[in-house]
């Protein structure tokens, strides 16, 4: 009788992999970001992505970046993280502790928003905004809140 394989991927990379998938789903022509939030038993509770509310027709708001908060896709778009937080149709209680796996370090609209919903965790693939006021603020409410964050790869 074979061993069972040995070769599987990490949990973390698993996790991860869905929040890629995840961002596929999103419209926006520029930054695709997904979130996954799991708990502690390797158990996925929501999953989300940077997109306009559901009740939006998509088709009918801006997708650019412009000067004109009436033309800018980011009066319209919900994040990842708050997405994923949203989605989630369980006990709030289950979000206690639990890790989010983000494709991109969160904003601090979203780190504010991960704090509140008790998640200890924040998982990333990537920091394309690093050393921004707007990181700076991110990484101090996590560090404050006393919410850990890491940087992970996944393999191609």
């Amino acid at each position: 009788m074979p061993g069972k394989r040995t070769d599987v991927i990490s949990w973390d990379e698993f996790f991860m992999r869905v929040a890629m998938a995840a961002a596929m789903r999103s419209k926006d022509p520029n930054t695709q970001v997904g979130a996954c939030i799991a708990d502690a038993n390797h158990r996925i509770l929501s999953v989300g992505y940077n997109g306009t509310p559901s009740a939006l027709n998509d088709d009918e708001f801006p997708w650019e970046t412009a000067d004109d908060p009436l033309l800018d896709k980011h009066s319209y778009v919900i994040h990842a993280e708050a997405n994923a937080i949203l989605n989630y149709r369980g006990s709030n209680k289950d979000l206690q502790g639990a890790t989010v796996y983000v494709t991109l370090f969160p904003c601090h609209e979203c780190a504010k928003t991960l704090v509140q919903a008790g998640i200890g965790e924040v998982v990333y693939l990537g920091d394309k905004y690093e050393g921004t006021q707007d990181n700076l603020i991110s990484k101090r409410i996590l560090d404050t809140c006393g919410v850990t964050y890491r940087q992970v790869t996944v393999a191609d």
